[in-house]
């Protein structure tokens, strides 16, 4: 485990070190990802952060008016008390 630099020194001599691995790099075509499959994997995650978000408003939402969480579990496919662990906290 690498210690983290902490003086001026230090930062600059991390920054040294750095730059020559940078400019000593050379790519291993192996290595490479599909600049396609990691497109996807961007668009996937980003389209279940933004579901995640409308999921935590409707839970709001339907706290707000009075929907108990085992009703609330029943429609996210979890227990009320799961549904209540998960969201309580976000809602709140």
């Amino acid at each position: 485990m690498m210690n983290m630099p902490r003086t001026v020194e230090e930062i600059l001599a991390h920054a040294d070190e750095l730059a020559a691995r940078f400019e000593a790099y050379e790519p291993d075509p192996t290595d490479e990802l599909d600049a396609g499959a990691v497109a996807l994997l961007r668009a996937a995650v980003t389209e279940r952060s933004e579901a995640e978000r409308h999921l935590v408003d409707a839970v709001r939402a339907a706290r707000e008016a009075g929907m108990p969480w085992s009703a609330i579990g029943s429609f996210v496919g979890t227990s009320g008390e799961a549904a209540r662990q998960r969201y309580s906290a976000k809602v709140a």
